[in-house]
Order: C-alpha cells, then sequence, then structure tokens
C-alpha cells in the first residue's frame, strides 16, 4: 500500500545545521486508529506471521502457553480483614477472575475460592473487552468486613481505565442511578476519602490534562454528583508531569497527602492540615513516606541536613532516614540514619509490619533483607537469614493491622533456576513454606554464573549468565543478551519458565546485563546515564556483549538482544550504533524517534530521564541516542524485529511503526513488524496474546541466531 503524502516536517531553522533531522516521511503513521494506518499495520503482521507462524511456532507458542495457564502457578493474595484475595488468569478464564479464600483454606494443596468477580463474564455481558486493573476498598469501621471497593477496567489494556463501585459480598456493581460511584475510561486513580467521597485525580474534563497526558487537578467527588462540578483541592501547572492524592486511613492517624509531581524524579509532597495544604519541607528529589508517627526519607542525590545542634550534615543518596512526623513538621530536624548505601548495596523497597520495618536490598544485585525496630528513638538493626546467592528475595508484610499477626511477612524468592517459592514468617520467630511454584524444565541440566564486564570508562558492569553446564566455549553459542537501564528499575534474578523452555531447552545461553540507568546500585547508578550521559548505558551494554565474545561464550554471528519499552531504546541504538556485535535484534514497545517522543502519548513525562528535544543544546546530545535519525546507507544491520501495540497509551505504537517503515525504505532487509490491535503496554491482555508475543519474539531470534530463519525451521 502507498502512504499517504506525508505532513511538512517541522521546522528546524532553530537548530544548527548539524542538528537538523531528515524530513520525517512518515509522520502519517502518527494516526494510531487511522484507516489507512491500519491497513499498513495488517499487511505488515500478515508478513510477519507467515514468517515466523511456521515449522516448530504452534508447538512452542503452546509450551509457553501451558506455561502461563498453569493451574499450579503460586497464586499470590492479598490480605483483607479475614479474606486473602487473588486474581488469576488460566485457560477457562483468559480475562481473570477475582476470588478470594480463607487461610486456612489457602494453605491446603487445592483452595477453595470464592468467585468475587468473573472480568470474562462481565466482558461478554456488556460488549467490551475488559482488562483487570485492580480494586481499592473502603475501609470499614470495624477493620474486618472489606465491603465496598473501586474497581479499576480498562478496555483495551491502555493505562485509561474506568473506575466503578462494586459490593465484594452482594457480587455486584452499584448502579449509579442508586448513587454508585462510576468514572469512565481516563488515566489517573481514585481513593476513598469517606463512604460518600472519592478523592479523584483523572483527565476527564476540561483543562485537566498535564502536557504528559496525565491528571492536572484533584477533585472531591461526593455520592451522587457529577465530577465536572466536584470541588478542585489541588491542581498543578499544566507542565508538570501529574497532579494525585491520597487519604491515609490508618486509624489515629487519618490524613489527606496530595503531590505536585514535576517530573518522574521530582515531586512536591503535602499534607491537608488546618484547611490548607502544607508542603513537607524537603528538596523535590526527596522521596517521603507516611506511617503512623514515622516519616521516611529517600533522597535521590546527596542531601545536607540541619542538624539538631545547628551542624550540616551530608546524607548520600539512596539512604534511607526516619523522623517523628509531627516533630518534623513543627520544625524539627531530629533525623535518624536507617540505612546508607555503599559501593555494593542498595535500598529497593521498604515495609512495615505492626512493630518493625524490613529493608529488601541488592548487595551486588544479590538480595539481602534488613530489619530495624524502633524503640524510644533507637532503632535495633539485624539481618533476616532467608537470602541464598545470585537470587530475588522480596519481603513485605501481611496486615500490620491485625492485632494477631500484625508482625508477619511474606516472603518471594526466585532465581533464574529456581522456581518461586512464597514463605509466610513472623518477625522474631521463624518462617515456612506456604505454596512453590511448579518447574517447567529441567533446571538441573543449567548454571548460573555472575560475570563483570569492564565498559568504556572502566566501570565494572555485573550480569548474569545462565547456560548449560559444562558449556564449551567455542563461540557458537546462541546466546540472548537481555537489558533495560532506565528509570532506576533493577533487573534481578527471576525465574522464567518461558526462556527455560524457548531458549534454554534448546542450548542457548540467556544473558541479563545490569547495566547502569538501572537501579541495582541505588540513584547513582541510575543517575550516571541521564540525559547527556545515556551512552554509558549504551556502551555497559555493549561492553558485555564484548565480554561474552572476549570469553568465547559466543560470537556476533550467533548473539542476539532483546528489549522492551526503555530497553527497546537501548537495543534500538544497538542496532544503530554496534550493529557489529549482533546478528538479530528483537525490539519491543519501543522509543526510538527521539526528536517526537515528547509529542506522543506519555513521552512528555521521561524528559527528566532523556532530556528535551525542543531545546537545541539538548537535541544535540538527544540525537546521538535517536535511532530512528541514526539509521545509515551501507550498513549491514542485524536482523530485526519490531514489535508494538495499537493500545499502548504509554510508549504508543508509532515509534516503532515509523522506524520499521524507514528501514524497509532504505531497502534494509530482514526488518520484521508486528502490532498486536489490544494489550496496551504490555502488549497482550490475556495469556493467550503474552504467549503469542513471546513465542514470536523467542523464535525469531533463535532462528536467527542458527540460521534457520529464512527456512522457518
Amino acid at each position: 500500500m502507498s502512504a499517504p503524502s506525508p505532513e511538512p516536517a517541522a521546522p528546524t531553522t532553530m537548530l544548527p545545521e548539524r542538528a537538523k533531522e531528515p524530513v520525517d516521511e512518515n509522520l502519517w503513521l502518527e494516526d494510531i486508529h487511522g484507516e489507512d494506518q491500519l491497513a499498513w499495520v495488517r499487511e505488515q503482521n500478515a508478513r510477519t506471521e507467515e514468517l515466523l507462524e511456521n515449522g516448530d511456532y504452534p508447538e512452542l507458542e503452546a509450551r509457553i502457553l501451558e506455561v502461563m495457564d498453569s493451574t499450579d502457578r503460586i497464586p499470590m493474595v492479598a490480605k483483607r480483614g479475614n479474606w486473602y484475595y487473588n486474581f488469576w488468569r488460566d485457560a477457562e478464564h483468559p480475562k481473570g477472575l477475582w476470588r478470594r479464600t480463607t487461610w486456612e483454606s489457602y494453605v491446603t494443596d487445592a483452595p477453595q475460592w470464592e468467585t468475587v468477580l468473573d472480568i470474562d463474564a462481565l466482558a461478554a455481558a456488556e460488549g467490551t473487552e475488559w482488562v483487570w486493573g485492580g480494586a481499592g476498598f473502603l475501609r470499614p469501621a470495624d477493620g474486618v468486613s472489606w465491603r465496598r471497593c473501586m474497581v479499576r477496567l480498562s478496555p483495551d489494556g491502555g493505562d485509561a481505565a474506568a473506575v466503578r463501585e462494586y459490593d465484594v459480598e452482594d457480587r455486584r456493581f452499584i448502579d449509579p442511578a442508586g448513587g454508585g460511584f462510576v468514572l469512565p475510561p481516563a488515566k489517573g486513580g481514585v481513593d476513598w476519602l469517606d463512604a460518600d467521597t472519592l478523592l479523584v485525580s483523572s483527565t476527564l474534563g476540561e483543562d485537566a490534562v498535564t502536557t504528559s497526558s496525565y491528571p492536572r487537578i484533584v477533585r472531591k467527588l461526593p455520592r451522587g454528583a457529577d465530577l465536572a462540578d466536584a470541588e478542585v483541592i489541588f491542581e498543578v501547572p499544566a507542565e508538570h508531569m501529574m497532579a494525585s492524592a491520597g487519604f491515609d486511613d490508618t486509624p489515629g492517624f487519618e490524613r489527606i497527602i496530595a503531590s505536585d509531581r514535576m517530573s518522574f524524579f521530582d515531586a512536591q509532597h503535602s499534607v491537608w492540615r488546618d484547611g490548607a495544604w502544607a508542603p513537607i519541607p524537603v528538596p523535590t528529589d526527596v522521596d517521603v513516606d507516611l506511617h503512623r508517627e514515622w516519616i521516611l526519607f529517600r533522597p535521590q542525590r546527596d542531601w545536607t541536613l540541619d542538624g539538631p545542634d545547628g551542624t550540616e550534615r551530608v546524607v548520600a543518596g539512596g539512604s534511607l532516614l526516619a523522623a517523628d512526623f509531627e516533630q518534623f513538621m513543627g520544625g524539627s530536624r531530629d533525623i535518624t540514619v536507617l540505612f546508607a548505601p555503599d559501593e555494593h548495596t542498595s535500598l529497593q523497597s521498604w515495609s512495615w509490619t505492626k512493630n518493625h520495618l524490613m529493608l529488601n536490598l541488592l548487595r551486588d544485585v544479590s538480595s539481602e533483607i534488613r530489619i530495624l525496630t524502633p524503640d524510644d528513638g533507637a532503632w535495633s538493626p539485624s539481618v533476616l537469614d532467608a537470602c541464598p546467592p545470585l537470587h530475588l528475595v522480596e519481603s513485605y508484610a501481611v496486615d500490620d493491622e491485625d492485632p494477631e499477626a500484625g508482625d508477619d511477612y511474606w516472603l518471594v524468592v526466585t532465581g533464574f533456576l529456581t522456581p518461586t517459592t512464597l514463605l509466610r514468617g513472623t518477625l522474631g520467630g521463624g518462617h515456612a513454606d506456604v505454596k512453590r511454584a511448579p518447574s517447567f524444565f529441567d533446571e538441573s541440566r543449567f548454571e548460573v554464573e555472575q560475570h563483570f564486564a569492564v565498559s568504556q570508562d572502566g566501570t565494572k558492569v555485573p550480569y548474569f549468565q545462565i547456560s548449560p553446564r559444562g558449556l564449551e566455549l567455542d563461540g557458537t553459542a546462541p546466546t540472548q543478551l537481555s537489558g533495560y537501564g532506565g528509570f532506576e528499575i533493577a533487573r534481578t534474578p527471576a525465574y522464567s519458565g518461558t526462556v527455560g523452555r524457548a531458549w534454554l531447552e534448546k542450548g542457548g545461553v540467556y544473558v541479563v546485563a545490569n547495566i547502569r540507568g538501572g537501579g541495582e546500585y541505588g540513584p547513582a547508578w541510575h543517575q550516571a546515564a541521564l540525559k547527556a550521559n545515556r551512552h554509558r548505558a549504551y556502551e555497559d551494554f555493549a561492553a558485555v556483549a564484548q565480554d561474552l565474545i572476549r570469553r568465547d561464550v559466543t560470537s556476533p554471528a550467533h548473539l542476539g538482544c532483546s528489549g522492551g519499552s526503555n530497553g527497546g531504546l537501548l537495543v534500538g541504538n544497538m542496532l544503530v550504533h554496534y550493529p557489529e556485535l549482533f546478528a538479530a535484534i528483537s525490539c519491543g514497545v519501543p522509543l526510538l524517534d527521539m526528536r517526537r517522543y515528547t509529542k506522543l502519548s506519555a513521552g512528555y513525562s521521561w524528559i527528566a530521564e532523556y532530556g528535551d528535544p525542543d531545546k537545541p543544546e539538548e537535541w544535540e546530545f538527544i540525537r546521538t541516542f535517536s535511532p530512528y535519525h541514526l539509521l545509515r546507507d551501507g550498513v549491514e544491520y542485524p536482523d530485526t524485529f519490531i514489535w508494538t501495540a495499537t493500545s499502548d497509551d504509554r510508549v504508543g505504537p508509532v515509534q516503532a511503526r515509523k522506524m520499521a517503515a524507514r528501514m524497509e525504505a532504505m531497502g534494509i532487509p530482514n526488518v520484521w513488524f508486528h502490532e498486536a490491535l489490544e494489550g496496551g503496554h504490555a502488549g497482550a491482555s490475556d495469556n493467550r496474546q503474552a504467549a503469542a508475543l513471546q513465542a514470536r519474539s523467542q523464535s525469531f531470534l533463535w532462528r536467527a541466531l542458527t540460521g534457520t530463519l529464512a527456512t522457518g525451521g
């Protein structure tokens, strides 16, 4: 199909001559739901499906779907009152069941579940392909009989969701004609203020959206009122990222907290006190967490504090600090450092039980759990002995308000070759297995190693290698290198039946790179690859690839890489900067056009990560990692598979479309594109779609790295 005539490119007269980008011949593809555009997508999909969905593909997809639909998976639960709630998808319920059981039943091999809401039945009854987005309960007066909740349902798997009031005992939505709360699909969130009032941050309404496509205002919505008429209680400038608010309903500590998120990493938090908003007086790059009488602080960068004796002290970014909330708001600066990072150890998350604070740490990308106990202003530390090497162990409270089990905690243990185990314990006591996930491949045939590559500037970059035991180092192993490197998100050990069946069992090597830009070593590791320093993330990833080649694990002819979202931008830069290192690239839901990313979907919200291309001085460095603008004639590029989803309202499908179209127009061979017509940023709204997505990517990489892509072998 011939493309409609492209719109004129944006003027570039304000940019220096060397910064002018080529005319964008693919602007027409930015009409996401246009008839011609979707026809182009369908043609591309048919071509890709013809290439990939043959040979052993049906068997591979079926085996991956078997993993995802397995009824032996651990049904993770959240406790509300005396019930344990779980959301579950399987072959019989592809859209899912929201269900619950008792503790006595949950610990058995065959729990008896009560269905609370059947999403498949709801979708069929209403003629809408609803995708579950979670539920928020109204706290009951007795603290036990949790009944009313606000349920989030996306019509297509995107971030925009409808919110509807539901009664879990009567198993029914509350009719708006009878006063039930119902909000149509939009980005944002809701929280209960009381039984008849919601706090609503939503993109619905006039002047309600920021430039980043998120809510600009928060309203207090009484039962029976229209959102447009509800009182605005908080708002932020349109150029800020997002406004949000929530109600802390902890008995004795009730308060409204609002956040003006200026960028992805900066926010001003405020508490409603004495009829006005009282800002929490900390720098905007300090994260805060309120819990009962405590306030916790986690600075992103080094923070200079005034001590109680009038002296100054500097606290390292990535630390965790605590103070009494009321005293702090009253001017006291008596603040205790609970955790300080070092060159090996970073804080990932924390959770409060009734009497303790649990810290989830990474030490060289393996888990460590520390317990802190407040006692008369002091915090007694200890270590929870539950973390095997090269594993991820996450701890969090079961229900800190349960009078009998307030110090109970969950442990979720996983590793590349260790199926997930769920344990429950009590701080001050022990812990025991509750559920074990099944094995989906023969893990005994493989081993996990951690290595460190040396990046261009001398930084040591860790990576995990999962490979067959006794791997012959002759450079021939098909090797899939995976990474992310952004937004302070750490890539940690995790069991994957999909990777085991689709890659390891065939004899492949799977590698996870812990590059800068991520959160493996805390905020400093992330900030090292921001904006003008973005290339450090790409240099790190290339260094891992080169180390694999140097060690004769693989060679460029047998090395492929994969990444999604920001990881799609990562592998897109491997394509244009390091094509000689790879034979194949799988690039999912990616950012690729960094000239226009701020104008597409939620892209404006990521300026703090990448920079602003509308500022000439920032476009000068952004253009050096914009794959769409760095394609060159005469280069032998790796086989490339670009995939996305029409309903992705976070990154959007546009950048993937344009990259594929430009590569094809340049005559670059072996470029394939696929766009799921639903599924949001995850690319899939049910297990069937997720299995197909994974099967296409894994099949593409394996065939490309073994020389069988054209034959479908």
